[in-house]
């Protein structure tokens, strides 16, 4: 497929839905879905590489699956722990860059320590940064980085004349994180659920029936392929877009990327 490699996004961020439904259809449980899903993460990654994408974002783990029986959940932590020891060799050969945002406060303390051991790891290398979304929740980021904007005032360090959207994003999880420029749900639901709700203000969506599982590398390249076919205005008109290289009102010019190259 033929991709215009200097309109290709900066950040990708992909809700993994499915796992479970192309389970049943094989007759097999929701776990084995799981793991067969978790495969998908690495030809995925592995094509970020090649084509020079810089972030790559998972939603992993939400706030809500704590809803999920409790065998479910035990093994979709026992799966994050496979996979980051099966993948750190990988990690350290194509110099990915592994982060998370999410609370820390429920994730399992070996989870964590395990987690927070491979961040430290990769902290230095300069490939894809691999962001995954765990115990995350889009309004939970909100609400907290309100909280934390709050204290800061009460103790005299700023004033609430000092806020605006900018300066706001500095207390979210990753405040270095770009904005995604394209979000990819596969599985056929078409929501957001919760997912970077302050960063989605502008990205594209991407929508396919494709259950997670089977989302391969042609998937991959037919989403990018959509997203080039857009035109993002960014609130302008497209005769604005199409004079102009200059940045909307609202985004600074080292953050602003019209294709997110």
């Amino acid at each position: 497929m033929e991709l215009d490699m200097k309109r290709l996004p900066r950040h990708v961020a992909i809700v993994m839905d499915g796992n479970g439904r192309w389970a049943r259809q094989r007759v097999k449980n929701r776990v084995f879905g799981h793991r067969r899903g978790a495969e998908g993460v690495r030809t995925i990654l592995t094509c970020c590489g090649d084509l020079g994408i810089g972030y790559l974002t998972l939603y992993t783990f939400s706030e809500e699956n704590w809803n999920r029986p409790v065998a479910e959940v035990r093994a979709l932590w026992g799966l994050l722990e496979k996979f980051l020891r099966s993948e750190l060799p990988e990690f350290l050969k194509n110099r990915v860059r592994l982060r998370h945002i999410g609370d820390n406060s429920r994730i399992p303390p070996k989870r964590l320590k395990q987690l927070l051991d491979v961040e430290r790891e990769t902290a230095d290398l300069d490939g894809v940064t691999l962001t995954l979304a765990l115990n995350y929740g889009g309004r939970q980021e909100i609400a907290r980085a309100a909280k934390l904007f709050a204290a800061d005032v009460a103790k005299g360090n700023y004033s609430a004349e000092q806020m605006s959207a900018e300066f706001f994003s500095r207390y979210l999880y990753d405040p270095k994180l770009p904005d995604p420029d394209l979000v990819i749900r596969t599985g056929g639901e078409i929501r957001v659920s919760n997912f970077l709700l302050w960063q989605l203000a502008y990205a594209e969506f991407y929508f396919t029936e494709i259950l997670w599982p089977d989302f391969g590398r042609d998937d991959f390249l037919e989403a990018l392929a959509e997203f080039q076919r857009r035109e993002r205005r960014f609130g302008r008109t497209g005769e604005q877009v199409k004079n102009s290289q200059v940045p909307p009102e609202g985004f600074a010019a080292d953050d602003w990327h019209p294709w997110g190259s």
